[in-house]
């Protein structure tokens, strides 16, 4: 879209205003929950209907399936229809995503739990489907990062499907289920500890759940300039959300290893290999019978077993990042050394690193022709960046008092999985607007059992945002129950639910 004619803008949310959408469902979904409430012989007026939210933690697929069978048991019990919003992180997004593909989900629950439990125990995503996938987000996007690839590589084996819907698709498909909020957090504003991390992505819109700043979801990811937006960018898919939302590994850097471990396994699976070497002959055959492209026209690409084994030597070369090490330079082909620094300031060596890595991805870039390798090229850039969920920022350039000048500045914004922050999406629903009265709060995390509940009573505190105090027991800590309630004046009630207890286990 032209800079000229902008189409939508940024939205300011004021205190105790939601998006009109979102009003609308709510006041909806209300008169559910009161139904609800009658039929379990609570009696309330409408105005006393208490707002109620659950929360699904993370815990990778342990979440997913640990939400789905919550839910199923909270629907026996009667009580699924007294939920007004559902709200997850990482592997509870998973669900989520499952859940809200099938319209109004939660009055056909049975049987959308058998389709997902048939669908996590069939064969997955084919190799080709998957590498198909990659290419087309390798080319249909701004920016391509890392979340791409753990779209691809790993969300795909785990929820075994390539959900190419959208969430703004699900828009009036779900008037009888709760309203739903994915959570993810800012990583710039999460490392540097200023600004607002807090992000959430629900079907009409994405924004940052502190500082009350909104964009329609379907133009989350667009090119904005002072408010307007001014180029547009297609929206992200279901699968991609996921990748988003389960991304952990995004703010870690000292498992960068192991991930470059995974890249590498990937481009050394002999069938992809294979698959590249028939595509490689095809073009050759092409080329032969006078069918050249502009692409195929440019100085000879090397073969594909060239080409695999230059990205492997760079994988190799730069695994030993953390450590001091030696380097194979790429470039031409020679055979250079090239020794890490001997310094005390590790942050220049892990600068001189990375661009070394660079440099020999530009080098690689400039002479493969072949996609595989031009995705291969980009991941390994992604890599020596550590670039995960990148966005044009909608934010950029504008000019408001109530947002975090750290907000508005940059081009570009990183999204990352809300766990690393708070595994559980507390700061989402407890937006002064949503006036939750009570919280359900699933808790899949291994470790503490409490550290989640502990933790948000913490960031609320900080945040000064209403919570009750959370006191656990040396008995309780040495020997858990499966639920507390936690209350306060003038405070949501929370009720926690460990999946770890002395009772379950």
């Amino acid at each position: 879209m032209s800079a000229s004619k902008p189409k939508k803008s940024v939205k300011r949310r004021n205190k105790n205003l939601l998006n009109n959408s979102e009003q609308e469902f709510v006041a909806g979904r209300r008169k559910t929950v009161l139904q609800a409430l009658k039929k379990l012989k609570i009696q309330c007026s409408r105005k006393e209907v208490p707002n109620i939210a659950l929360l699904g933690s993370g815990g990778a697929q342990r979440a997913m399936v640990g939400l789905l069978g919550s839910l199923v048991q909270l629907d026996k019990a009667g009580l699924l229809d007294c939920i007004l919003y559902l709200s997850g992180v990482s592997g509870s997004t998973w669900c989520m995503a499952s859940l809200y593909k099938e319209p109004n989900w939660s009055t056909k629950l049975e049987t959308v739990k058998e389709k997902i439990i048939e669908r996590l125990s069939g064969p997955g995503v084919s190799l080709t489907d998957a590498m198909a996938k990659l290419k087309k987000y390798y080319y249909g996007k701004d920016f391509f990062s890392l979340t791409d690839v753990w779209a691809v590589l790993v969300v795909t084996s785990i929820v075994k499907e390539i959900d190419e819907r959208t969430l703004t698709e699900q828009r009036k498909q779900h008037n009888k289920d709760p309203f739903p909020i994915y959570a993810v957090i800012d990583k710039q504003s999460k490392q540097s500890n200023d600004g607002d991390p807090w992000f959430e992505i629900n079907p009409y819109e994405a924004g940052y759940s502190l500082s009350g700043v909104f964009v329609d979801t379907g133009d989350f990811g667009s090119q904005f300039q002072k408010g307007s937006k001014i180029k547009h960018q297609d929206e992200f898919d279901m699968l991609y959300l996921q990748a988003l939302c389960g991304s952990a590994l995004g703010d870690e850097v000292v498992i960068k290893k192991d991930i470059w471990q995974t890249i590498k396994d990937f481009f050394q699976n002999e069938t992809i290999l294979e698959a590249m070497r028939e595509e490689e002959g095809e073009r050759s055959e092409e080329r032969h019978d006078g069918m050249r492209t502009e692409k195929e026209t440019d100085p000879i690409s090397p073969s594909v077993d060239e080409c695999h084994q230059a990205l492997m030597d760079l994988l190799d070369k730069h695994m030993p990042v953390f450590g001091n090490a030696i380097y194979h330079d790429l470039s031409g082909g020679k055979s250079k050394l090239i020794s890490t620094m001997n310094t005390a300031d590790k942050r220049a060596e892990k600068q001189y690193i990375k661009r070394f890595a660079m440099d020999v991805c530009e080098d690689l870039s400039s002479r493969i022709k072949i996609w595989q390798f031009d995705a291969g090229i980009s991941i390994c850039k992604c890599m020596a960046q550590w670039i995960w969920g990148r966005k044009y920022n909608f934010l950029h350039n504008m000019t408001d008092e109530g947002v975090k000048s750290t907000l508005l500045q940059s081009e570009t914004r990183d999204y990352i999985d809300a766990g690393v922050l708070l595994n559980s999406p507390y700061v989402s629903v407890l937006r002064e607007d949503r006036n939750i009265d009570l919280i359900i709060s699933l808790d899949f995390s291994q470790g503490d059992p409490f550290m989640t509940v502990k933790d948000a009573a913490e960031t609320c505190k900080k945040l000064k945002i209403p919570f009750p105090e959370v006191n656990i027991t040396s008995e309780d800590k040495k020997k858990p129950k499966d639920f507390y309630v936690f209350k306060g004046q003038n405070t949501p009630t929370v009720i926690h639910i460990p999946l770890f207890n002395a009772v379950n286990c």
